[in-house]
């Protein structure tokens, strides 16, 4: 299946001006191929192209499926960049690929980025969305300050902040899962986690302290950790 992103309309589809040149110039395709459209709302289109141009790809849909693949939950994880980002990268592809809706980035007291791109950072999460042949483009937010977000209002979410804090109550993630939630929002910290502060105040803020095993994660490994086991419990 050849996947692009595009507009979709009652009966045709119109490939975005970055996707019709990569159609048109660099797989060389013409009219009369077959090609599925994504408008990353949760269309999925299978198409016939009858225009080719660099600027604008136009097909003809074939079939259309609304709700293609969707999930019965809702994940938004909010997550403190890496220093490297390479490994904060590596967690955009897989936890697209796995399933993730929304994505935060936090900038906290103990962060060790203070800037992301977020242009490069979408291009993943599209190309990953395409590339695992889903049609619901997860939505990335920009870097914002810890404690704006977590005084934010998340109605019908079932709110986690995961921390190292032994002598903070903590909660097994699965716990909460286990209570079959539609709406989930987890914060993952730096490496070297969340302050007391932050914890505290996000407890003020009706977010449940969880602990996701036994073992210490890297920030990447304990994020993926936490969309394996919502993927787990809640499909």
């Amino acid at each position: 299946m050849k996947l692009f992103f595009g507009e979709i309309h009652q009966d045709s589809a119109i490939l975005s001006e970055e996707e019709s040149h990569h159609f048109a110039k660099v797989l060389r395709g013409n009219e009369g191929d077959k090609i599925h459209v994504t408008d990353g709302k949760g269309n999925m289109a299978e198409c016939e192209v009858v225009s080719v141009s660099k600027k604008a790809v136009e097909a003809k849909i074939i079939d259309l499926k609304t709700d293609f693949e969707k999930k019965n939950y809702y994940l938004h994880v909010a997550i403190a960049p890496t220093k490297t980002m390479e490994r904060l990268e590596f967690f955009l592809e897989k936890a697209t690929e796995i399933g993730i809706d929304e994505i935060t980035f936090l900038q906290s007291f103990h962060s060790e980025r203070k800037n992301i791109k977020l242009e490069r950072i979408e291009k993943i999460v599209q190309s990953a969305t395409k590339q695992s042949l889903k049609a619901y483009l997860p939505k990335v937010n920009d870097l914002t300050k810890f404690t704006d977000f977590v005084k934010t209002d998340f109605t019908n979410f079932t709110k986690c902040i995961a921390h190292c804090e032994a002598d903070i109550t903590r909660t097994p993630f699965e716990n909460v899962l286990q209570t079959k939630p539609q709406h989930i929002l987890i914060m993952i910290g730096p490496e070297g986690d969340f302050s007391r502060d932050e914890i505290l105040l996000a407890q003020e803020n009706n977010f449940t302290g969880i602990s996701l095993g036994q073992q210490r994660f890297r920030t990447e490994t304990a994020a993926l950790q936490a969309v394996f086991a919502t993927d787990w419990e809640l499909k």
